[in-house]
């Protein structure tokens, strides 16, 4: 493991090394106090970072579409945070990222940041919860949007999605082929279409994110799962639906479990596509987890795959973990909006999302809901 060491601001603190270091790789100028290189990922394909949307190619079929598929854009109604008192974040007027001048740089979260990054996170969740609750027939993304702009603006927050790189909307809602950032509009969501909302806030200085996937119409208003289809057709559509869902969550979970200190970043991706493989899914390997905190996205970019990348794993480090499933291939396209990412043979998608932070014992998932959740439960 190659260890640097940081100036002394204050006090000493030691750079977190590599899994493996090449001979023939040179050293690095040392960064600032608080952060150190990622040296490994200098030279590969980035996934989902502030400037750019590379493409890491792969193997698919295409089978026909399945059902409910929503291949068209509908009608788009923008909003607008007009509290002056509500602190931005520096694209929001504008649209524009200020370029990152350290981009390989990866933040150590420290006794200062943590408590803003798990309230960011508890609010992100806690509003992330709502939303899928709004998930009904006849309900519109774009009403769901405003509902989640007022949920998170009442807070005294800011939707984080919203203007960031001209981005009109306060939230992700991504249906069925839509794979991610999918734009809010006027469609009305349809039984069994399996929708993920994707929600983040920008709260005192610090963003906040994670997502989930819902599969509308999915209760028997009791409390349990829908029993009464009106045909095998839609008993097939539902019961495909939970798979993909189940799965999607379960591999976000195996990941998690995976992140401890001196844990190497590459196992993150091992763990989702042995899930995903398991199941005869495939993971989305465009877009990929990310580091969090002042800025939306960062370094680490986390890939959901199996992969070569090599950056032992700190206390102090938070970024998050989107595992993106699809039941066909995972070859996907983007819509002329310019964000919506679809799959190209329109099989359905699922997205689960946490941000995480390793701890000096092991992880801790800070994309909780204070309501319902004890801190306990969410530490592996």
């Amino acid at each position: 493991i190659a260890e640097r060491e940081s100036p002394k601001v204050g006090h000493e603190t030691k750079q977190p090394g590599f899994c493996q270091k090449d001979d023939d790789e040179e050293m690095l100028p040392k960064p600032p106090s608080r952060v150190f290189a990622n040296k490994k990922l200098r030279n590969i394909t980035r996934c989902k970072t502030e400037n750019e949307h590379e493409h890491i190619d792969a193997k698919g079929e295409h089978p026909s579409p399945s059902p409910n598929t929503n291949r068209s854009p509908h009608g788009i109604h923008p909003n607008d945070v007009e509290d002056p008192n509500i602190p931005r974040p520096p694209y929001s007027k504008l649209g524009f990222v200020p370029p990152h001048l350290f981009p390989d740089l990866i933040t150590l979260h420290d006794s200062n940041s943590i408590p803003k990054m798990r309230a960011a996170g508890q609010l992100a969740r806690t509003v992330l919860d709502m939303t899928c609750d709004l998930a009904k027939v006849g309900v519109t993304t774009d009403e769901i949007d405003k509902a989640v702009f007022a949920a998170i603006v009442d807070a005294g927050a800011y939707p984080s999605p919203l203007n960031y790189r001209g981005f009109p909307k306060s939230v992700c809602t991504s249906v069925n082929e839509v794979i991610c950032h999918g734009i809010p509009d006027s469609r009305a969501l349809e039984l069994g279409d399996v929708v993920s909302f994707d929600v983040s806030c920008f709260l005192d200085g610090v963003h906040g994110d994670n997502c989930a996937t819902v599969i509308v119409g999915d209760s028997d208003g009791k409390g349990g799962l829908k029993t009464d289809f009106e045909d095998e057709y839609e008993a097939e559509m539902f019961h495909s639906a939970r798979r993909l869902v189940g799965a999607t969550l379960e591999s976000l979970n195996e990941a998690v479990k995976v992140c401890r200190p001196g844990a190497c970043l590459t196992e993150v991706g091992n763990a989702i596509q042995e899930v995903s493989d398991s199941y005869g899914y495939e993971s989305v390997m465009q877009f990929c987890g990310h580091g969090i905190g002042e800025r939306f996205h960062c370094a680490p970019f986390v890939k959901h795959y199996r992969n070569s990348d090599k950056l032992q794993l700190q206390p102090g480090m938070i970024f998050t973990i989107e595992p993106m499933l699809t039941e066909r291939s995972q070859e996907c396209s983007t819509w002329s909006d310019g964000w919506t990412v679809i799959t190209e043979d329109g099989g359905r998608a699922a997205q689960f999302e946490h941000t995480v932070l390793i701890t000096e014992t092991g992880v801790e998932i800070i994309t909780v809901n204070p309501s319902n959740i004890s801190r306990s439960e969410d530490i592996v």
